[in-house]
């Protein structure tokens, strides 16, 4: 809702009324992500397909640059027995798969509602304080929700970007497989320091099959593209985004991986935003 809301805002001024502002917002967002995504989906199915049965022959041929003795029949048994595990546990399976679903479905259609009705839930907020705060008050949560926007667009932005450029750097390397490898990496961008290590181990597989020195260039690649999301780009977008200090962004997103995780991590800019935004109008409320 709060990342939404800006293009709400600004057709709402337009003289547009507030319905048909918020369904022509939720419209071009959702067209984009589906002309976005669907033109990619056979493209990206049968890329994966085919990584998934090349995947047996490029770990055999890395095991043999490294000294191992794994066959590519012992692979593909492996793999089987895990899709015969997930066979078996289907109604499990079935039972994730639509509860991911239906939770999508259910953010969309609250945030709708939630945007519909924003001026009135802000009004009953507001309403829980003395009359003479009200004003510092309702400024105070604008600014609070204007951060957490920012933040959840920041991040899009940190995914798409990491993307682009690990596809850019695999597809200089020749690196087959190169934009799921990618895809793969953005996605695994939301989950801060674990999810670049996870995205890079299947590329460097791919690329030892080639030879060593092609794993070792994609593994320096992977770290230098890691350190620069994390004193770069992490830092200078979200502070763009959220206006806090790089300096600090880092180590609260340290801090937050400690305490919680990925969970942690991946929550620990919003957070900082919504305590600093308080903190820093508390005092202007009290008065």
């Amino acid at each position: 809702m709060a990342a939404l809301f800006p293009w709400v805002s600004f057709l709402r001024r337009k003289g547009i009324p507030n319905a048909l502002s918020v369904s022509i917002t939720y419209f071009f967002t959702l067209a984009f992500l589906v002309l976005l995504i669907l033109p990619l989906v056979p493209f990206f199915v049968s890329q994966i397909l085919s990584l998934y049965n090349s995947f047996p022959r490029y770990v055999d041929e890395s095991a043999r640059v490294l000294g191992f003795s794994i066959t590519s029949g012992q692979i593909r048994e492996f793999l089987a027995s895990d899709i015969n595990n997930i066979g078996k546990s289907a109604f499990t399976v079935t039972t994730k798969v639509f509860s991911g679903v239906l939770s999508v479905l259910t953010v969309l259609v609250v945030s709708f509602y939630l945007l519909l009705g924003h001026d009135q839930i802000k009004s009953k907020v507001i309403g829980l304080f003395a009359r003479d705060s009200q004003k510092k008050a309702l400024f105070t949560i604008a600014r609070m929700e204007e951060k957490l926007g920012a933040w959840l667009r920041g991040q899009i932005i940190l995914s798409l970007s990491i993307a682009f450029v690990t596809w850019i750097t695999l597809t200089v390397l020749g690196i087959d497989f190169a934009l799921p490898l990618a895809l793969l990496a953005g996605i695994l961008e939301i989950a801060p320091t674990i999810g670049p290590i996870l995205a890079g181990i299947p590329a460097v597989i791919v690329a030892l099959a080639i030879s060593p020195s092609t794993a070792l260039v994609v593994a320096l690649a992977y770290t230098l593209i890691q350190f620069l999301e994390n004193h770069i780009l992490v830092p200078r977008i979200m502070q763009k985004a959220v206006g806090l200090h790089p300096v600090i962004i880092i180590l609260g997103v340290i801090i937050g991986s400690h305490l919680l995780g990925v969970a942690g991590a991946l929550l620990a800019v919003p957070f900082m935003s919504f305590l600093f935004v308080g903190f820093q109008n508390l005092k202007q409320i009290k008065e």
